[in-house]
């Protein structure tokens, strides 16, 4: 199926952060994978000595990583050589440092002593290829959940594996290396229990971060990819990110929900929040866009006004900033359907400017108040599959979990309306110059005699491997530049972001040379094509 049986993964038993809570159930000790940032709490039955099992465990797996990870194993245990006998590679000592692994797995229940491990959890690090990475870790700023139904005031808690801060960038110093002696190398087992999880959707990352310097705010993840969900009974499933409607691992708000705009991004959007179960309701510009939803089950507003007021959580995706500005003042917009306790969510890649007026005109009617752009393309936003970057109504941002669930692989809270708007502009400025390098890149290669193929393949092997480099790549040498994420927008946010510098006095040069090019792509009639269209412009 498409879960398929993960390999053994060699580990260690580290310390866990201290503000980390264990999960309820059976005993567990918390395991950093080798050859990864993943960790994770593992159950002790899941653990097995690493030596035993080596050679059997190779065979199982040719992989490139699996060779790193056991690689990184041999290290680490000749670092420790002299420190426990668990650390001797020396063939005299072989034996008794095997024994008293197993002795130590024997004890495990009873004792927070580290010893070898073979974690027969649900974790794997993904790789490029759709291989969904699991990990979890919590910050040492704290640890309070990000959903108020994870807290433990919540009778839904379900003893979830600690959060993950994989994607984070504080040092692995700060959490995990504070490890105790006799700790030992080991594998993780394939997973032999899959059961449905009832209650929270067991593959969302949810991250809630400090814009400021403000140490109180709490770094957490819940991961969307494939986790480990364990409930009071120490039962454990592992789940594919699209399969969650079916199984019921995402209980739908019973919240009405309205979304205005059906554009590349919207429409997938709208579609995974109608396939998980939600009621709603939705209005485009053009109305023939909203047929195909009618027929999903959707229904149909009239007006921006119509939907806001007949629906608990209106969320809008649309263009630019005047386009969402129109849409909230102009004739029968979202302000007129706004009164107290109407929720308003801006899914738009704006300025700070503009989404901070719209929150205070929004605000000044009682209404609340979330700005949530969306970092990805048409294809993750139809898998559900988008990073998204919210700010402003806590509160609010807690009611949109389902929907965030359905739509996304990873939600950050980054504080105060504009933040959000910042950082999103931030990430598609580094994501437009990059694409306008690459094709600045191979068309240098061209005019120079080089193979495109050729240094795409270079490309692929070296560390800028990713999916969106092979991707793009593969769109200019196929001449395909079908919209993935229009060039007209991504050179609408380099201005922006563009504009942010100026606004603190930051310089942008390689964004503005980007800008440039851009714009002259757009000169040549790309707007309506893909961000790799921008390749036109290079050529003579």
């Amino acid at each position: 199926g498409k879960l398929g049986r993960y390999p053994p993964w060699p580990g260690k038993i580290v310390n866990p952060p201290k503000d980390l809570k264990k999960p309820r159930g059976k005993k567990c000790f918390f395991v950093k994978f080798f050859g990864t940032e993943d960790h994770a709490w593992i159950k002790v039955e899941q653990l097995k000595p690493y030596h035993p099992h080596k050679e059997e465990m190779i065979k199982i797996n040719k992989g490139k990583r699996f060779q790193q990870a056991v690689d990184a194993v041999e290290e680490f245990l000749r670092k420790t050589k002299g420190k426990d006998q668990a650390s001797s590679h020396n063939s005299s000592e072989e034996k008794n440092r095997r024994n008293s692994s197993e002795e130590r797995g024997k004890q495990a229940a009873g004792e927070e002593k580290r010893k070898a491990s073979l974690a027969e959890g649900k974790l794997k690090k993904g790789t490029g290829e759709g291989k969904k990475r699991v990990s979890s870790v919590s910050s040492e700023r704290g640890s309070k959940s990000p959903l108020k139904r994870a807290q433990d005031q919540s009778p839904r808690k379900r003893g979830r594996p600690p959060k993950d801060e994989k994607d984070l960038t504080i040092p692995e110093s700060s959490t995990v290396k504070r490890v105790m002696t006799g700790t030992v190398a080991g594998f993780k087992w394939p997973p032999s229990v899959s059961e449905p999880v009832k209650d929270s959707d067991p593959h969302f990352h949810h991250f809630l971060l400090s814009q400021t310097e403000k140490p109180a705010v709490c770094y957490q993840a819940i991961t969307k990819k494939l986790k480990v969900c364990e409930e009071e009974t120490g039962s454990t499933s592992i789940q594919a990110a699209d399969s969650t409607a079916v199984n019921g691992s995402i209980t739908p708000t019973d919240k009405k929900i309205g979304f205005l705009g059906l554009g590349l991004m919207g429409s997938g959007i709208v579609s995974n929040l109608l396939k998980m179960g939600h009621t709603v309701t939705v209005w485009n510009r053009t109305a023939e866009k909203c047929d195909l939803f009618i027929q999903e089950g959707a229904r149909l507003g009239r007006t921006p006004a119509e939907v806001v007021s007949t629906c608990d959580i209106t969320f809008a995706c649309v263009s630019d900033p005047k386009a969402a500005k129109d849409l909230v003042l102009g004739p029968s917009g979202v302000l007129q359907g706004i009164r107290p306790g109407k929720c308003y969510v801006d899914m738009s890649t704006v300025d700070a400017d503009t989404v901070t007026e719209l929150a205070q005109v929004i605000v000044s009617r009682g209404g609340r108040f979330l700005e949530a752009p969306v970092s990805g393309n048409q294809q993750l936003s139809n898998d559900g599959m988008l990073v998204i970057l919210a700010a402003g109504d806590r509160g609010l941002y807690e009611d949109c979990s389902s929907c965030f669930q359905a739509m996304g692989k990873t939600s950050f809270f980054l504080g105060e309306v504009g933040n959000a708007a910042k950082m999103m502009l931030i990430v598609n400025m580094v994501q437009g110059s990059f694409m306008a390098t690459i094709a600045e890149g191979l068309t240098l290669a061209q005019v120079t005699g080089q193979s495109q193929q050729t240094l795409l393949d270079i490309l692929n092997q070296g560390q800028l491997a990713s999916i969106f480099l092979d991707q793009k790549c593969q769109n200019i040498l196929q001449g395909n530049f079908k919209p993935d994420f229009y060039l007209k927008y991504i050179q609408k946010d380099l201005r922006l972001a563009i504009a942010l510098g100026d606004s603190v006095n930051h310089p942008t040069p390689m964004a503005a040379a980007a800008n440039e090019v851009y714009k002259r792509a757009k000169a040549l009639d790309q707007s309506d094509n893909d961000m790799s269209a921008v390749y036109r412009a290079y050529i003579h």
